[in-house]
């Protein structure tokens, strides 16, 4: 599944789950570090460079979900795997707001563990690897950096988050097509997330208000009632 360069950092604080985790993940390709409290995870991730950051939410001493505000706040990207107790929907949808890329509830068999392990790798070998449609888009004053991830509108950076970006990216890529709530998880999050479409919802709000001279009269970003969302037609802006 994986080569040694891929550097898996797993934060536990059960010392078993963890020993356990780095068992199986070193048995898959990985080279596996462990921190068993929030403190000395941050302090990991910050100091080195990893692949993955799998991050269990109740740790002592730094939070599992300030952990994964502190990350994201960086401008490196790692993906994140929560790991998350069953009955705590609320932190899964909070961490996925944050910008964790994918969750497993406890118990989890490790099989499904290193299926999610390796769609995340694949997805991050996928955004590094060479696009033919790599470059520029740009529509009605929108500009879209592919290779820099750098969006700009009539010349004004706009500062954008990594999920903001993607599903900005995802949309425009295809203007005109009509995508679900479902679809846009899938697309950008990754399946398992078909839960929480409203995490699609929030962060279309937060796009609009950073791209849309009025987000309330979306020029870019386009509802579709009932349906979900489409990206600005080039003929409509055209027309306009």
């Amino acid at each position: 599944m994986a080569d040694s360069t891929q550097r898996v950092l797993v934060v536990e604080d059960d010392r078993e789950i963890a020993g356990l985790l780095k068992l199986h993940l070193e048995d898959a390709g990985c080279r596996v570090e462990l921190a068993h409290d929030g403190t000395s995870g941050l302090r990991r991730a910050q100091e080195e460079s990893y692949s993955l950051v799998i991050l269990d939410l109740m740790l002592p001493g730094l939070e599992g979900l300030e952990l994964c505000r502190r990350l994201r706040a960086r401008s490196d990207y790692t993906p994140i795997l929560m790991l998350t107790a069953k009955s705590s929907e609320m932190d899964r949808v909070v961490g996925l707001e944050l910008g964790a890329d994918d969750y497993l509830t406890k118990p989890f068999s490790i099989r499904e563990l290193l299926a999610r392990v390796k769609a995340l790798f694949r997805r991050m070998e996928a955004l590094a690897a060479p696009r033919e449609a790599a470059g520029q888009i740009e529509v009605a004053g929108l500009a879209i950096d592919l290779d820099g991830r750098r969006v700009s509108v009539d010349g004004r950076p706009v500062d954008l988050t990594a999920k903001e970006f993607d599903l900005l990216v995802q949309l425009a890529r295809h203007p005109g097509r009509v995508y679900t709530r479902a679809q846009l998880l899938d697309q950008v999050w990754g399946s398992g997330h078909d839960s929480y479409q409203h995490t699609v919802n929030s962060h279309i709000n937060r796009l609009r208000a950073k791209i849309e001279a009025d987000p309330s009269q979306p020029r870019y970003v386009l509802t579709v009632w009932g349906v979900g969302y489409r990206f600005l037609d080039p003929r409509d802006a055209v027309a306009s």
